[in-house]
Protein backbone atom coordinates (compact mmCIF):
# COMPACT_ATOMS: atom_id res chain seq x y z
CA UNK A 1 0.00 0.00 0.00
CA UNK A 2 1.38 3.38 -1.00
CA UNK A 3 2.09 6.13 1.53
CA UNK A 4 -0.59 8.34 -0.03
CA UNK A 5 -3.26 5.64 0.30
CA UNK A 6 -2.22 4.98 3.90
CA UNK A 7 -2.53 8.67 4.74
CA UNK A 8 -6.02 8.77 3.24
CA UNK A 9 -7.13 5.79 5.29
CA UNK A 10 -5.59 6.95 8.56
CA UNK A 11 -8.34 9.50 9.49
CA UNK A 12 -11.03 6.87 8.90
CA UNK A 13 -9.14 4.35 11.03
CA UNK A 14 -8.91 6.88 13.85
CA UNK A 15 -12.61 7.72 13.51
CA UNK A 16 -13.75 4.10 13.29
CA UNK A 17 -14.42 3.63 17.06
CA UNK A 18 -16.55 6.78 17.23
CA UNK A 19 -18.36 5.97 13.98
CA UNK A 20 -19.04 2.44 15.18
CA UNK A 21 -20.49 3.71 18.45
CA UNK A 22 -22.68 6.25 16.65
CA UNK A 23 -23.86 3.59 14.22
CA UNK A 24 -24.73 1.05 16.91
CA UNK A 25 -26.25 3.50 19.40
CA UNK A 26 -28.01 5.90 17.04
CA UNK A 27 -28.58 4.66 13.50
CA UNK A 28 -29.37 1.01 14.24
CA UNK A 29 -32.06 1.90 16.85
CA UNK A 30 -33.41 4.53 14.45
CA UNK A 31 -33.78 1.88 11.75
CA UNK A 32 -35.72 -0.31 14.20
CA UNK A 33 -38.02 2.62 15.03
CA UNK A 34 -38.66 3.27 11.34
CA UNK A 35 -39.51 -0.39 10.80
CA UNK A 36 -41.75 -0.47 13.89
CA UNK A 37 -43.68 2.58 12.67
CA UNK A 38 -45.06 0.56 9.75
CA UNK A 39 -46.16 -2.37 11.88
CA UNK A 40 -49.72 -2.70 13.12
CA UNK A 41 -50.98 -3.28 16.63
CA UNK A 42 -53.78 -5.82 16.55
CA UNK A 43 -56.85 -6.05 18.80
CA UNK A 44 -55.19 -8.84 20.78
CA UNK A 45 -52.31 -6.54 21.74
CA UNK A 46 -49.73 -8.20 19.51
CA UNK A 47 -47.70 -6.31 16.90
CA UNK A 48 -48.28 -7.49 13.35
CA UNK A 49 -45.23 -7.16 11.14
CA UNK A 50 -45.70 -5.72 7.69
CA UNK A 51 -45.96 -2.46 5.81
CA UNK A 52 -49.04 -0.61 7.05
CA UNK A 53 -49.71 3.12 6.88
CA UNK A 54 -52.34 3.17 9.62
CA UNK A 55 -50.04 4.66 12.26
CA UNK A 56 -48.78 7.39 9.94
CA UNK A 57 -52.28 8.13 8.72
CA UNK A 58 -53.46 8.57 12.33
CA UNK A 59 -50.44 10.66 13.34
CA UNK A 60 -50.64 12.99 10.31
CA UNK A 61 -54.39 13.44 9.98
CA UNK A 62 -55.70 13.44 13.54
CA UNK A 63 -56.17 17.09 14.70
CA UNK A 64 -55.39 15.99 18.27
CA UNK A 65 -51.76 15.22 17.41
CA UNK A 66 -51.45 18.34 15.25
CA UNK A 67 -52.69 20.61 18.04
CA UNK A 68 -50.36 19.02 20.61
CA UNK A 69 -47.43 19.41 18.22
CA UNK A 70 -48.18 23.08 17.58
CA UNK A 71 -48.59 23.65 21.30
CA UNK A 72 -45.24 21.96 21.92
CA UNK A 73 -43.49 24.21 19.40
CA UNK A 74 -45.14 27.27 20.95
CA UNK A 75 -44.03 26.32 24.46
CA UNK A 76 -40.51 25.60 23.18
CA UNK A 77 -40.38 29.01 21.47
CA UNK A 78 -41.56 30.84 24.61
CA UNK A 79 -39.06 28.92 26.73
CA UNK A 80 -36.21 29.73 24.34
CA UNK A 81 -37.12 33.42 24.30
CA UNK A 82 -37.28 33.53 28.10
CA UNK A 83 -33.90 31.77 28.37
CA UNK A 84 -32.36 34.27 25.94
CA UNK A 85 -33.75 37.30 27.79
CA UNK A 86 -32.64 35.99 31.18
CA UNK A 87 -29.46 34.23 30.11
CA UNK A 88 -27.73 36.94 28.07
CA UNK A 89 -27.35 39.47 30.94
CA UNK A 90 -26.13 36.69 33.25
CA UNK A 91 -23.58 35.50 30.69
CA UNK A 92 -22.43 39.08 30.05
CA UNK A 93 -21.99 39.68 33.77
CA UNK A 94 -19.91 36.51 34.17
CA UNK A 95 -17.79 37.22 31.10
CA UNK A 96 -17.01 40.79 32.18
CA UNK A 97 -16.54 40.06 35.90
CA UNK A 98 -13.06 40.18 37.38
CA UNK A 99 -11.65 38.04 40.15
CA UNK A 100 -14.73 35.91 40.87
CA UNK A 101 -15.34 34.44 37.41
CA UNK A 102 -14.38 30.92 38.48
CA UNK A 103 -16.81 31.07 41.41
CA UNK A 104 -19.63 32.32 39.20
CA UNK A 105 -19.00 29.53 36.67
CA UNK A 106 -19.00 26.99 39.51
CA UNK A 107 -22.37 28.30 40.71
CA UNK A 108 -23.65 28.09 37.13
CA UNK A 109 -22.57 24.45 36.89
CA UNK A 110 -24.12 23.42 40.22
CA UNK A 111 -27.56 22.59 38.73
CA UNK A 112 -25.92 19.95 36.53
CA UNK A 113 -24.86 18.08 39.67
CA UNK A 114 -28.49 17.60 40.71
CA UNK A 115 -30.88 15.23 38.96
CA UNK A 116 -33.17 16.90 36.45
CA UNK A 117 -36.15 15.06 37.96
CA UNK A 118 -35.31 16.30 41.47
CA UNK A 119 -34.93 19.87 40.22
CA UNK A 120 -38.29 19.63 38.49
CA UNK A 121 -40.09 18.12 41.47
CA UNK A 122 -38.64 20.78 43.77
CA UNK A 123 -41.13 23.24 42.25
CA UNK A 124 -43.93 21.27 43.92
CA UNK A 125 -42.46 22.18 47.32
CA UNK A 126 -42.09 25.79 46.20
CA UNK A 127 -45.38 26.47 44.39
CA UNK A 128 -47.65 23.78 45.85
CA UNK A 129 -50.69 24.45 48.01
CA UNK A 130 -48.56 23.80 51.09
CA UNK A 131 -45.36 25.05 49.47
CA UNK A 132 -43.00 27.84 50.45
CA UNK A 133 -44.66 30.57 48.36
CA UNK A 134 -48.16 29.89 49.68
CA UNK A 135 -46.79 29.63 53.23
CA UNK A 136 -45.22 33.08 52.89
CA UNK A 137 -48.35 34.61 51.33
CA UNK A 138 -50.58 33.22 54.07
CA UNK A 139 -48.30 34.35 56.89
CA UNK A 140 -47.97 37.83 55.42
CA UNK A 141 -51.74 38.10 55.14
CA UNK A 142 -51.64 38.69 51.38
CA UNK A 143 -54.06 35.84 50.69
CA UNK A 144 -56.64 34.15 52.90
CA UNK A 145 -56.36 30.71 51.30
CA UNK A 146 -53.66 28.90 49.30
CA UNK A 147 -53.30 29.86 45.64
CA UNK A 148 -53.20 27.11 43.02
CA UNK A 149 -49.99 27.81 41.08
CA UNK A 150 -49.14 24.32 39.81
CA UNK A 151 -50.33 22.12 36.96
CA UNK A 152 -50.70 24.73 34.23
CA UNK A 153 -48.76 25.90 31.20
CA UNK A 154 -46.90 28.82 32.89
CA UNK A 155 -45.55 26.39 35.49
CA UNK A 156 -44.37 24.05 32.73
CA UNK A 157 -42.56 26.94 31.05
CA UNK A 158 -41.06 27.95 34.40
CA UNK A 159 -39.74 24.42 34.92
CA UNK A 160 -38.29 24.31 31.40
CA UNK A 161 -36.56 27.67 31.86
CA UNK A 162 -35.13 26.42 35.16
CA UNK A 163 -33.77 23.36 33.37
CA UNK A 164 -32.45 25.02 30.21
CA UNK A 165 -31.19 28.40 31.39
CA UNK A 166 -27.66 27.14 32.22
CA UNK A 167 -27.30 25.84 28.64
CA UNK A 168 -28.12 29.29 27.26
CA UNK A 169 -25.79 31.07 29.69
CA UNK A 170 -22.88 28.75 28.88
CA UNK A 171 -23.26 29.16 25.12
CA UNK A 172 -23.49 32.94 25.31
CA UNK A 173 -20.64 33.09 27.82
CA UNK A 174 -18.32 31.17 25.49
CA UNK A 175 -19.12 33.61 22.67
CA UNK A 176 -18.63 36.68 24.88
CA UNK A 177 -15.39 35.31 26.31
CA UNK A 178 -13.95 35.16 22.80
CA UNK A 179 -14.65 38.86 22.14
CA UNK A 180 -11.77 41.22 22.83
CA UNK A 181 -12.84 43.75 25.45
CA UNK A 182 -10.63 46.37 23.83
CA UNK A 183 -13.08 46.49 20.90
CA UNK A 184 -15.65 48.16 23.15
CA UNK A 185 -13.00 50.52 24.51
CA UNK A 186 -11.99 51.41 20.96
CA UNK A 187 -15.60 52.15 20.04
CA UNK A 188 -15.97 54.37 23.12
CA UNK A 189 -12.76 56.21 22.24
CA UNK A 190 -14.31 57.01 18.86
CA UNK A 191 -17.30 58.71 20.46
CA UNK A 192 -19.71 55.84 21.15
CA UNK A 193 -21.46 55.44 24.45
CA UNK A 194 -21.16 52.16 26.34
CA UNK A 195 -24.63 51.16 25.16
CA UNK A 196 -23.81 52.00 21.54
CA UNK A 197 -20.54 50.05 21.77
CA UNK A 198 -22.40 47.05 23.15
CA UNK A 199 -25.17 47.28 20.54
CA UNK A 200 -22.87 47.79 17.53
CA UNK A 201 -19.87 45.66 18.53
CA UNK A 202 -20.45 43.13 21.31
CA UNK A 203 -24.00 42.06 20.54
CA UNK A 204 -23.43 41.23 16.83
CA UNK A 205 -20.24 39.30 17.65
CA UNK A 206 -22.03 37.27 20.34
CA UNK A 207 -25.02 36.33 18.18
CA UNK A 208 -23.52 32.93 17.18
CA UNK A 209 -23.48 31.93 20.85
CA UNK A 210 -27.00 33.23 21.35
CA UNK A 211 -28.19 31.32 18.28
CA UNK A 212 -26.46 28.13 19.43
CA UNK A 213 -28.00 28.40 22.87
CA UNK A 214 -31.40 29.15 21.35
CA UNK A 215 -31.29 26.13 19.07
CA UNK A 216 -30.18 23.87 21.92
CA UNK A 217 -32.89 25.17 24.28
CA UNK A 218 -35.58 24.86 21.62
CA UNK A 219 -34.75 21.27 20.69
CA UNK A 220 -34.38 20.13 24.30
CA UNK A 221 -37.60 21.81 25.43
CA UNK A 222 -39.58 20.45 22.47
CA UNK A 223 -38.41 16.91 23.21
CA UNK A 224 -38.91 16.82 26.96
CA UNK A 225 -41.69 14.95 28.75
CA UNK A 226 -40.67 15.00 32.43
CA UNK A 227 -41.49 18.68 33.06
CA UNK A 228 -45.06 18.66 31.65
CA UNK A 229 -45.62 15.27 33.28
CA UNK A 230 -44.68 16.59 36.73
CA UNK A 231 -45.73 20.25 36.58
CA UNK A 232 -48.43 20.26 33.90
CA UNK A 233 -52.10 19.48 34.05
CA UNK A 234 -54.20 17.12 31.91
CA UNK A 235 -54.37 19.70 29.10
CA UNK A 236 -50.68 20.67 29.22
CA UNK A 237 -49.18 17.55 27.64
CA UNK A 238 -46.39 18.04 25.12
CA UNK A 239 -45.71 15.85 22.12
CA UNK A 240 -43.10 13.72 23.89
CA UNK A 241 -45.76 12.86 26.47
CA UNK A 242 -47.84 11.32 23.68
CA UNK A 243 -44.88 9.17 22.68
CA UNK A 244 -44.37 8.13 26.32
CA UNK A 245 -48.07 7.35 26.72
CA UNK A 246 -48.22 5.27 23.53
CA UNK A 247 -45.10 3.22 24.25
CA UNK A 248 -45.02 2.87 28.05
CA UNK A 249 -48.68 3.01 29.03
CA UNK A 250 -50.50 1.59 25.99
CA UNK A 251 -47.56 -0.59 24.86
CA UNK A 252 -48.38 0.54 21.33
CA UNK A 253 -44.85 0.56 19.92
CA UNK A 254 -45.87 1.07 16.26
CA UNK A 255 -47.87 4.24 16.98
CA UNK A 256 -45.25 5.50 19.43
CA UNK A 257 -42.55 4.97 16.80
CA UNK A 258 -44.52 6.93 14.22
CA UNK A 259 -45.10 9.79 16.67
CA UNK A 260 -41.44 9.91 17.69
CA UNK A 261 -40.33 10.00 14.05
CA UNK A 262 -42.87 12.75 13.39
CA UNK A 263 -41.35 14.88 16.15
CA UNK A 264 -37.85 14.05 14.94
CA UNK A 265 -38.77 15.13 11.40
CA UNK A 266 -40.20 18.46 12.58
CA UNK A 267 -37.20 19.28 14.75
CA UNK A 268 -34.84 18.13 12.00
CA UNK A 269 -36.58 20.43 9.52
CA UNK A 270 -36.15 23.36 11.90
CA UNK A 271 -32.44 22.57 12.23
CA UNK A 272 -32.14 22.49 8.42
CA UNK A 273 -33.90 25.85 8.19
CA UNK A 274 -31.45 27.23 10.75
CA UNK A 275 -28.56 25.81 8.73
CA UNK A 276 -29.91 27.39 5.54
CA UNK A 277 -30.19 30.90 6.95
CA UNK A 278 -27.40 31.00 9.53
CA UNK A 279 -25.16 28.06 8.69
CA UNK A 280 -23.82 25.38 11.00
CA UNK A 281 -20.50 27.23 10.96
CA UNK A 282 -22.09 29.94 13.06
CA UNK A 283 -23.37 27.28 15.44
CA UNK A 284 -19.88 25.83 15.81
CA UNK A 285 -18.54 29.30 16.58
CA UNK A 286 -21.10 29.65 19.33
CA UNK A 287 -20.29 26.24 20.78
CA UNK A 288 -16.53 26.63 20.49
Amino acid sequence: MSVEAREKRQPWILLSPALTAVGLLLFVPLVFIVVYSFWLRTATGADQAGFYLDNWNEALTDPFYRDILLGTLRIAAITTFACAVMGYPAAYFIARSRGNKALLLLLLMLPFWISYIIRTMSWINILGVSGAVNWALLNLGIVSEPVQMLYNEPTVILGLVHFLLPFMVLNVYVALEGIDVSLEDAACSLGSTRWQAFREVTLPLSLPGLAAGGLLCFVLSAGTYITPLVLGGPTDAMFANLVFEAIITQLNWPLGSALSLMLLAVLGALVLIYNHYLGMGQLMKGLG
